[in-house]
């Protein structure tokens, strides 16, 4: 049966939808807000960027143990509320002429911890709802519909800006979570909760997940490539709204497009994904994604103010395109591989590894963008990305055209 007459995929895919929007419109408004409003410097958007994905770096480990020892929607719905909460405070505080970019820090910091548990538990539920044979359909799909607010977000929160304020923006980000939280709960899927056994810890169940992913031959090399490339990612995500605004001058608005132009690419990927792994297999798919559009991240320092723009959009649309078929083909098989009750913590540990780089990478971004400027660090930025793909090329993947699936159990 077509995912397209699945109930509870569609009300999942369509929380997810709205969830995915409102958060792309926050993570331009957040960076905007504070560096028009607040004056922030290139270490404080660093910061900004560190913040909103510190998550799973600090928590992302026991969040897999929680999302396996519960039913994994109740901790959705949690976890939606609690960012709806965090989120609309900022406009509440702005229109009362109390915010301050430590606030700005908080939210971000708290609101990504909960998006660690939502997100966790989404990936981990979805075999429960599509089942085995559904996952590259069911991914393809979810993996459109962020690359598609990637591209709309920008654009939408750009303009919104401009309308209304980056403050009265970001609470379009707050109401999509009380949109997710809704669907969410309307979901039948009945899940099956592992037996826990109480002389386990939260140490050793912690310890259990990582030890899979660190242990597996071709997890292992995945999450190397995520991670690193994660990491010159946030870099990127560091400098580039205060390059455009700050550096090029641009409007709120053309921000927002330009953005937007580049994550079209990531549409495209999701749209493409399901056919470069039918015609070529996961294996194949997977190292050559990012190792055919990697290189054209080296054209994002050559932009310029006017038609010179055309540099960012090429190279971050190529990015966005490879990032989505490369994620794709990984999610899918990370899904297949593993067993059931180890499927929070194979996930929570991936995210970990490869997530918990992306803090690091602001940070790093922040500093060489004031030690070195805004545009070399863009250049630093499209080589680490060049550089990460060689973690698949060195593992036995180069040689596999289909990835061998085990029994879950």
């Amino acid at each position: 049966m077509s995912l397209w007459r699945h109930r509870d995929f569609m009300l999942l895919w369509s929380g997810e939808t709205f969830s995915q929007v409102g958060t792309m419109v926050g993570h331009l408004a957040l960076p905007l807000l504070a560096a028009t409003a607040l004056g922030a410097s290139p270490w404080e958007m660093g910061l900004l960027v560190a913040a909103e994905r510190a998550g799973f770096l600090l928590v992302g480990l026991p969040a897999g143990v929680v999302v396996d020892r519960l039913p994994r929607r109740p901790v959705m719905i949690a976890a939606d509320l609690v960012r709806f909460v965090l989120f609309a405070s900022i406009p509440v505080t702005w229109w009362l002429g109390h915010l301050t970019f430590g606030q700005l820090i908080t939210v971000a910091l708290l609101g990504g911890l909960a998006t660690v548990f939502f997100d966790v538990g989404y990936q981990s539920v979805l075999p429960a709802v599509v089942g085995r044979g559904g996952l590259v359909e069911g991914n393809t799909k979810l993996e459109s519909t962020r690359a598609a607010a990637e591209a709309a977000g920008p654009a939408l929160g750009g303009g919104l800006v401009q309308l209304v304020g980056a403050a009265s923006a970001v609470l379009l980000d707050a109401a999509s979570y009380l949109v997710s939280a809704a669907f969410l709960h309307r979901m039948r899927t009945a899940e099956v909760v592992a037996p826990r056994d109480p002389a386990r810890t939260l140490r050793a169940d912690m310890g259990e997940g990582l030890r899979y992913v660190l242990g597996h031959p071709l997890l292992r090399p995945i999450a190397l490539c995520t991670g690193t490339a994660n990491l010159f990612g946030g870099v990127l995500a560091a400098v580039s709204v205060l390059f455009l605004a700050g550096e090029l001058g641009l409007a709120a608005g053309t921000v927002g497009l330009v953005l937007a132009a580049g994550s079209v690419g990531g549409v495209l990927g999701a749209l493409t994904a399901g056919r470069w792994v039918g015609r070529f297999g996961q294996g194949r798919t997977l190292v050559a994604a990012l190792l055919v559009t990697g290189p054209i991240a080296l054209v994002i320092p050559l932009t310029t103010p006017g038609a010179g723009l055309v540099w960012f959009a090429v190279g971050t649309f190529a990015v966005a395109y490879g990032g989505v078929v490369y994620n794709v083909a990984q999610v899918s098989f990370r899904q297949t591989v593993c067993p059931d009750r180890l499927l929070g913590r194979m996930n929570a540990s991936i995210r970990f590894l490869v997530w918990g780089t992306i803090p690091f990478g602001g940070l790093l971004g922040g500093a060489l963008g004031e030690l070195l400027g805004l545009r070399a660090t863009l250049l630093v930025a499209g080589v680490g990305t060049v550089l990460a793909p060689l973690w698949l090329l060195a593992s036995p993947l180069r040689r596999l055209r289909d990835l061998p699936t085990g029994v879950p159990g």
